[in-house]
């Protein structure tokens, strides 16, 4: 048992006590007798004692006591002292036992291995100047160090040697290694490494339940200029390794929040230096859509996970809730039993949270709670929050405002840090069911869904919380106190636009904030499939085989922007805006088109032409997505239909994936029909019965392979009285308001309809296929999917009818269909098409590829095209 080390007795001088703590005065701060040194003192303290002892001075953070004492971290350990203060410097204590004070606030707690030397520096000594010199001359001789206060030679005999001081302290360090070596690795690994930190982070909740700093504004003068929950010191956060794992879990559902999620993700995505595992909690919207943008994202070393939402429902459908989240606002109660249970740690963020830092920062405040008690206690921090920036659990905002319990001003849950299992062990479902209950006695319903149940559990148990820096989450609401937080801070790290208005939130400062946030929003996501160097990920099989095929491409091909182009995995969000499916009927018919941002004026008529459901899919960047959402939100007639879903492909590479793009749209068609046609198209007003009622009445499906063939038109007049009938067509077409489509330009493609037959008939006529034939065609949902090998202008639609004609299916033209094509300026890619033989060569090779692999899957059946396009042309 290694012996009791004592302190020297304090001494009274001239009416202040004198404790081991008052040495430290003097060293670049104002403080008073037995306080902690500033942090800037702190180098100034140490070199003293190098400088006194021959060597060097080992500290280590003090723990962070939990409510009036500290507690065993390990077994066989001893809880450190927090440092003496004047109330606690007893005649002889015991070092390492019964000192750490309550919880006063976040403090920097220096903490010797063994009994600070009482320096004397600065003009805090009391005493008169000859006495002091005395007392001084006494102590040292020519040449020896610095001086020691007359407390800390009553330790040496006054005249030895310096040696004998040096020993002195050198024995006094072994004993205090001895004392606390028992513990020191136990609290390395609490601290999420080996070594020691300057400071120890400790919250602002006192014994008494008081909340000190920003969260008693209105009761206590603040602790700090701005009163923030927040360290009194600048606080080293060491990043935690390299390339070690973080994890994020993120509830969402619906459409809006799917949008948001991705501008979250690319903020982190942003600043991040570490894998990362997303943990999305889903409901079967979102969950469709993310996972289908995360699949063709293929973010190197990120994981994604998901949960469905549905199933923890029942464990919170019974809490009234009044928030505009729903009953998903209070999902984040259950997240300890719907994530997995070997996940221990986790950051939970709300969709509408932007970073300006790399969360890996964030990550590493885990380190600043309590270090873990052996066995667990159930006041053990394990919730790291921010103070909530507003007046709200003050209850004063309006006459009877009733808000639920909290600690002061409370915290905001929009970013959350959760010690999944120690959270497990201190029975948290439990605690959360109890404290919801009983306040549901005298309330109605939560205001602010599951932050109402967070604060008034935390009201009754503060020490489960971690106080965080009040820039992890600045508030973007009507009535924020944020300013008293970004306008002192060095640099914010995350924003939170955690009012309903969202961006339309009044803020003076909103305009800065605001194009943080559009920085992300329009922010091309391909930029952020960046490798993390020195952290191995393995990849996907697909990307994996995706890597080595545009490692096999010879860039010094002609064609390489085509193979380029059609190896491409282009970023893919589906159903864009809100989308309400169409009920399930047998004959339906779902319009399928693609288009660009130079389009989007051909959607308002389209929506009047056709009143059945679309699948349509935009090919456009990130920026462009924006301006395309606040088209449709000011358009009458496009936001009032919710039967048309939109899917954006982003754009990458130089050329127009038009096959890729239709893909898209097909592959979300909902219908069992699906018409497969153009942007620059409008169908005749009556189409969509008709093609329901023709489908109903030729019996297709199972009994009959057909492609419907639509009669294809083009006006050259961009102002056009559109015909509404058969009869009313004919007489444009005689007028010369009207032409077969491409009739001066492509009339091979569209030739073999025969409209001079479309004009008598009365009935659905069957025609061949021809070489280049390409008609709009009505086909079921499961037919065979374009060519993505064909990018840019030529054979797109050719080679797609021609595998519908070697998969047998009849084309029938339907006698009372048609379609006309408005006038547009030519695309990009019409134009190098017109003006480059090398275009138009390696789209010749690609016709090539396409036949031998045609002809390699279909066999002897695909003779008949290799003879047919090898005949020369008809003059």
């Amino acid at each position: 048992m290694p012996a009791r080390v004592k302190a020297p007795p304090p001494r009274e001088v001239k009416g202040r006590r004198w404790g081991p703590r008052a040495a430290q005065k003097g060293m670049g701060s104002e403080q008073v007798p037995g306080t902690e040194p500033s942090p800037a003192a702190a180098p100034h303290f140490l070199q003293s004692m190098r400088e006194w002892g021959g060597g060097q001075a080992s500290w280590v953070p003090a723990p962070l006591a939990v409510g009036g004492g500290a507690r065993p971290p390990c077994p066989g350990g001893s809880p450190r002292p927090f440092g003496f203060s004047q109330a606690e410097v007893k005649p002889e204590p015991r070092l390492g036992a019964g000192l750490a004070p309550a919880r006063t606030g976040l403090a920097c707690a220096f903490t010797p291995l063994s009994p600070a030397p009482r320096l004397a520096f600065g003009r805090e000594r009391t005493g008169s100047p000859s006495r002091r010199r005395r007392a001084r001359d006494g102590a040292r001789g020519p040449g020896s160090r610095p001086s020691l206060s007359a407390p800390q030679t009553a330790m040496l005999p006054r005249g030895c040697p310096r040696a004998l001081g040096a020993a002195a302290l050198l024995l006094l360090l072994l004993l205090g290694f001895l004392l606390f070596g028992g513990d020191l690795e136990c609290a390395r690994r609490a601290w999420g490494g080996a070594g020691s930190f300057l400071c120890a982070l400790a919250p602002r909740i006192p014994q008494d339940g008081r909340p000190r700093g920003a969260a008693a504004l209105d009761r206590d003068p603040p602790t700090d200029p701005g009163g923030h929950n927040r360290s009194d010191c600048v606080l080293p956060r060491p990043l935690p390794p390299r390339c070690e794992l973080l994890h994020v879990a993120i509830v969402c559902a619906g459409h809006h929040t799917s949008r948001d999620v991705v501008t979250l993700v690319k903020s982190l995505l942003f600043y991040r230096k570490n894998p990362l595992h997303l943990h999305l909690v889903a409901d079967a919207v979102a969950r469709n859509i993310l996972e289908t943008l995360f699949h063709t994202w293929m973010l190197p070393a990120v994981r994604v996970s998901f949960y469905d939402a549905d199933e923890p429902q029942p464990q919170v459908s019974w809490i009234p809730n009044k928030h505009y989240s729903g009953l998903y606002g209070l999902m984040k109660l259950v997240l300890p039993g719907a994530l997995p249970p070997d996940l221990a740690r986790v950051i939970v963020l709300d969709t509408d949270v932007t970073f300006a830092s790399d969360i890996a920062e964030l990550w590493a405040l885990f380190a600043h709670f309590s270090a873990p008690s052996c066995p667990p206690l159930p006041d053990e921090q394990v919730i790291g929050l921010v103070e909530n920036q507003s007046d709200w659990y003050l209850g004063n905002l309006w006459r009877n405002h009733k808000p639920w319990p909290a600690l002061g001003r409370g915290f905001n849950t929009g970013v959350i840090l959760l010690w999944l299992d120690r959270l497990r062990q201190a029975g948290w479902e439990q605690m959360w069911k109890l404290t919801a209950t009983q306040e549901l006695l005298t309330l109605s319903a939560t205001s602010l869904a599951d932050q109402d149940i967070f604060n008034a559990v935390i009201k009754g148990h503060p020490a489960l919380v971690q106080p965080l820096p009040c820039v992890w989450n600045v508030q973007l609401s009507d009535h924020t106190l944020a300013e008293r937080c970004y306008l002192e801070a060095a640099d914010i790290k995350a924003i939170h636009w955690n009012s309903p208005k969202k961006l339309r939130v009044k803020n003076k400062h909103v305009e800065f904030f605001r194009n943080l946030y559009l920085t992300f929003l329009e922010h091309d996501g391909n930029l952020l499939r960046r490798e993390l160097f020195g952290c191995p990920s393995p990849r996907p099989p697909e990307a994996e085989q995706l890597q080595q095929a545009l490692a096999q491409l010879n860039e010094e091909d002609a064609c390489f922007e085509f193979r380029q182009q059609q190896l491409t995995v282009h970023r893919v969000h589906i159903t864009f805006l809100p989308h309400e499916p169409p009920p399930p009927r047998p004959h339906d018919v779902t319009l399928v088109a693609q288009l660009s941002m130079d389009r989007l004026q051909m959607l308002e008529a389209l929506c009047r032409h056709w009143p059945g459901p679309m699948s349509l899919a935009l090919y456009l960047t990130d920026a462009e997505a924006q301006q395309f959402l606040r088209f449709v939100e000011a358009s009458e007639v496009l936001s009032a239909r919710q039967d048309v879903a939109y899917h954006v492909v982003y754009r990458e590479g130089p050329l127009y994936p038009i096959n890729q793009i239709r893909n898209v749209a097909l592959a979300q068609a909902l219908t069992p029909y699906v018409f497969l046609s153009d942007i620059d198209f409008l169908p005749a007003y009556s189409l969509y019965d008709y093609l329901r009622a023709s489908i109903e009445q030729l019996e297709l499906g199972s009994r009959r392979k057909a492609a419907l063939v639509v009669p294809a038109f083009e006006t050259l007049h961009y102002q056009f009285s559109f015909p509404t009938s058969k009869a009313e067509l004919l007489a444009l077409l005689d007028a010369g308001s009207v032409y077969t489509f491409r009739y001066h330009e492509w009339p091979r493609g569209h030739a073999p309809t025969d409209y001079a037959r479309w004009r008598e008939a009365q009935a659905p006529y069957r025609v061949q296929w021809a070489v280049d034939y390409e008609p709009y065609v009505v086909v079921p949902r499961d037919c065979p999917r374009y060519d993505p090998r064909f990018v840019g202008f030529g054979w797109n639609k050719v080679a797609h009818i021609m595998e519908l004609d070697a998969q047998e299916y009849e084309f029938l033209v339907l006698p009372e269909a048609f379609t006309i094509h408005l006038p547009h300026t030519p695309s990009l890619d019409i134009s190098r098409f017109r003006s480059s033989t090398t275009y138009r060569g390696c789209l010749q090779a690609l016709k090539d590829e396409f036949l031998q692999d045609l002809s390699r899957h279909y066999g002897a059946a695909a003779l008949k095209y290799l003879t047919a396009l090898q005949q020369p042309e008809a003059p």
